[in-house]
C-alpha cells in the first residue's frame, strides 16, 4: 500500500515555518461562499483585500469550499436539501484559474445538508471526496476527478434511536470530515448523536470500511476536530493477512504518538484524546481531558466553539457570540502541552466581526483568515511564527449581505488558494 502522507507533511511544514518570522506574502488568493448563492474570489496584496469575482453557484445554500492543488480544482458543497430523499444537496467542480475566477467542470445531485468536505486517496493514487451532510444524516463519497450528474461511490445513512440532550440533537448530524496523519482513515464528529465516527480507507478500491463509532459524552455535539503527530513513525505497518484477519487488512504506519483534539459545540468543550493504530485495522481513542476553552473556564450563555485549528503546539478555537470583544467575538489561543497533550488557556483575541463560522491559517503561518458569518465579513488577521499569537487586523472586507445571528444565512466558508 502506498501511504498518503499529504496532511501530516502539511502540519510539519507549517510547524517548521513558525521557526522564523516573514512578513505577509505579497499576493495571496482566497475564496469564500455565501449562503446568498454566491462564491466570491478574493484578492490580498498584503494590504488590502478586495473582491475580483462573483459567481452565482453552488446551488442555493454554498456551504463550504475545499480545494485540490494539484488540479487546481475547488469543490464546492451546496447545503440546501434534507434527509428526505426528495430532496437533494449538489457538489460542484471548478477549475480554479490564475487570475482567481471559478470555472464550472461538472455539477451532480448528492444527499441534502452538505457541509463540509475532504479529499482523499486510495492506495493507487486515485483521489476521492468524502462530505458530511448535517441535515441528511449521512456520509457520502464521490470519485474524482467529478463528472456530470456521477452518483456517490458511497452513501452512509444513519438514524437516531434515542433523543439528544437539545432539540439540536434531533437526528445525527455530521458535522465534518478528516483525516488522521497518514492519510488512511476518514473521521467525522457527529453533533447530532454525540459519536465520532471513523472510517478505515480501502487501500485498492477507495472506499471507506466502518469501523466502531467513538462516545462522546451525552449533550456534547461534537462539531470540528484536528489531530496532532509529533511525526515519528515507529515502522508499524502490515500488509496482507496477519493472524488470520481478511487479506485487506492493514495498519497503516502510526506515526508515533498521536492525539486529537475536538470542539464540542454544544457542551462548550474540548477533548483531548490519545489515538492508537489498533491491531484491529482501525484506530483507537482514550480521552484524557475535557476543559471549557474560555477565560475563568466558563463560556458565556448562549456562546459556542466553531472551528479549531493548530499549528505545533497552539491550538485555536473560535467562539461564536461570546461577544469578547463587543460589538465582536472571539478567537480563543490554547497552548498545548509537549508532555502531556493537555490544553492550557493563553489568551483571546477579537475575531473581528460577528459569529466565526470559519476560520483558516495560511501554510506560511502568518496570516490567518477570519470568515465572520454574521457581519459577513472576512478579516486578514497576522499570526506571529514564532510565538504563536494573533495580532492585529491587516485587511478586513464585506462579502455579501450580513446575516441574522442563529440563521443560516451570510458568510459560510473561507479558504486561501494553496
Amino acid at each position: 500500500m502506498r501511504l498518503t502522507h499529504a496532511p501530516l507533511l502539511c502540519l510539519l511544514t507549517v510547524a517548521s515555518a513558525s521557526l522564523q518570522q516573514t512578513p505577509p506574502r505579497a499576493s495571496a488568493r482566497l475564496w469564500a461562499t455565501h449562503y446568498n448563492g454566491n462564491v466570491y474570489s478574493l484578492a490580498f496584496n498584503g494590504h488590502d483585500l478586495s473582491l475580483t469575482d462573483t459567481a452565482k453557484t453552488c446551488g442555493s445554500m454554498p456551504s463550504w469550499l475545499t480545494f485540490d492543488p494539484e488540479t487546481r480544482t475547488v469543490y464546492c458543497s451546496d447545503e440546501d436539501g434534507t434527509a428526505d430523499p426528495s430532496t437533494h444537496g449538489s457538489l460542484w467542480a471548478y477549475h480554479a484559474g490564475k487570475n482567481g475566477k471559478l470555472h464550472q467542470i461538472a455539477k451532480t445531485n448528492t444527499v441534502g445538508g452538505g457541509v463540509n468536505s475532504v479529499i482523499y486517496e486510495d492506495g493507487k493514487g486515485g483521489k476521492y471526496l468524502a462530505i458530511a451532510h448535517y441535515e441528511g444524516s449521512a456520509i457520502s463519497t464521490f470519485a474524482l476527478p467529478l463528472r456530470d450528474d456521477e452518483p456517490a461511490v458511497q452513501g452512509f445513512h444513519f438514524n437516531m434511536t434515542h433523543k439528544g440532550a437539545v432539540a439540536q440533537q434531533d437526528a445525527p448530524h455530521p458535522h465534518e470530515v478528516f483525516l488522521d496523519p497518514t492519510g488512511s482513515f476518514v473521521v467525522s464528529p457527529d453533533l447530532g448523536a454525540d459519536l465520532l465516527r471513523v472510517y478505515s480507507i480501502d487501500s485498492g478500491s477507495g472506499k471507506l470500511q466502518q469501523c466502531p463509532p467513538v462516545n462522546i459524552t451525552f449533550g456534547s455535539g461534537p462539531r470540528h476536530g484536528v489531530f496532532w503527530t509529533d511525526g515519528i513513525n515507529n515502522d508499524t505497518h502490515f500488509t496482507g493477512s496477519q493472524d488470520g484477519r481478511p487479506e485487506d487488512w492493514r495498519q497503516v504506519a502510526a506515526v508515533g504518538k498521536t492525539m486529537m483534539y475536538l470542539a464540542n459545540e454544544i457542551g462548550g468543550t474540548v477533548d483531548v484524546f490519545e489515538v492508537a493504530y489498533a491491531r484491529s485495522g482501525c484506530l483507537s481513542f482514550q480521552k484524557t481531558q475535557t476543559m471549557v476553552p474560555y477565560t475563568n473556564s466558563t463560556m458565556p450563555k448562549g456562546a459556542t466553539p466553531a472551528e479549531i485549528r493548530m499549528v505545533g503546539n497552539v491550538l485555536y478555537v473560535s467562539i461564536r457570540t461570546d461577544q469578547g470583544f463587543a460589538p465582536n467575538d472571539s478567537i480563543v489561543t490554547l497552548d498545548r502541552s509537549p508532555r502531556s497533550g493537555a490544553m492550557m488557556l493563553r489568551n483571546k483575541t477579537s475575531s473581528y466581526g460577528k459569529v466565526p463560522r470559519t476560520f483558516t491559517i495560511n501554510r506560511a503561518g502568518d496570516l490567518v483568515a477570519i470568515g465572520n458569518q454574521a457581519t459577513s465579513t472576512v478579516a486578514i488577521v497576522r499570526r506571529d511564527r514564532e510565538t504563536g499569537n494573533l495580532g492585529e487586523e491587516i485587511a478586513m472586507l464585506q462579502v455579501g449581505e450580513p446575516g441574522t445571528v442563529g440563521t443560516a444565512e451570510g458568510l459560510s466558508s473561507v479558504i486561501w488558494e494553496e
